[in-house]
């Protein structure tokens, strides 16, 4: 009897040590769903850099986001630290344009961000200049993979942007383009060549608003939507 009662206690004993060690731990934030940043009716949730409407070049037409003429860059509303941005999108014949990132406001340089190059590759002259100016580079700092699976010009492309702490992956089309982490050597080393070596800071501000740019030429975007995700661990 009594080697019974032992055991019934010990066997309790465990169950209230695992209960409490299970209240103890922290909990796990859990990822949230991927939200639409773009209703596919308005530009609401969109800026000007100074927080204004959009400009007049910027369209929505058939739940497309339509760069048509003169409209300067947008912005969300809302900043974000890590996250996975997806869209699709389709450029114009010799087209350049950009999806920002993690922008910041530096001093005497103004708004600039970590970019996902969106490009005619084969006619306009950025693509001319070398693989990290071509379109799923991250801009002028790293190039794509060669392999990556573009759409011709004036078809739909899916693209994804995935930025966890320091980690900062391009996607296009379902392959993986660019994989680098913020401040390692071939973080360092790429940097020291491109446009922004005078800027020492450059993307290492945390937490930036995602911006669509507005390089002179028509884009379509739709489908937008961004997930915020937990850092990691």
């Amino acid at each position: 009897m009594k080697l019974i009662f032992l055991s019934a206690v010990l066997c309790a004993s465990a169950m209230l040590l695992h209960a409490q060690e299970k209240a103890a731990a922290p909990a796990t934030a859990p990822a949230s769903s991927a939200a639409a940043i773009f209703d596919g009716k308005s530009l609401a949730g969109w800026t000007t850099a100074d927080g204004k409407a959009p400009g007049d070049g910027w369209k929505v037409e058939d739940g497309v986001i339509h760069l048509a003429g003169k409209g300067g860059d947008i912005y969300s509303a809302q900043a974000y630290k890590n996250f996975e941005f997806t869209w699709e999108w389709k450029i114009s014949e010799g087209g350049n344009s950009g999806v920002k990132y993690r922008t910041h406001k530096y001093d005497g340089k103004g708004w600039l961000g970590l970019e996902y190059q969106m490009l005619d590759d084969a006619k306009h002259p950025d693509g001319k200049i070398g693989a990290h100016r071509q379109t799923a580079a991250l801009y002028d700092i790293l190039p794509p993979a060669a392999d990556k699976p573009l759409k011709p010009v004036g078809e739909w492309n899916t693209s994804k942007i995935v930025v966890n702490g320091s980690t900062i992956e391009h996607w296009l089309n379902g392959v993986k383009t660019v994989s680098v982490e913020i401040g390692s050597d071939a973080w360092k080393a790429a940097h020291a060549k491109s446009k922004f070596k005078g800027v020492p800071d450059f993307a290492t501000h945390p937490e930036g608003r995602i911006m669509i740019q507005d390089h002179g030429d028509q884009v379509w975007l739709r489908n937008v939507q961004v997930k915020e995700i937990a850092a990691a661990g």
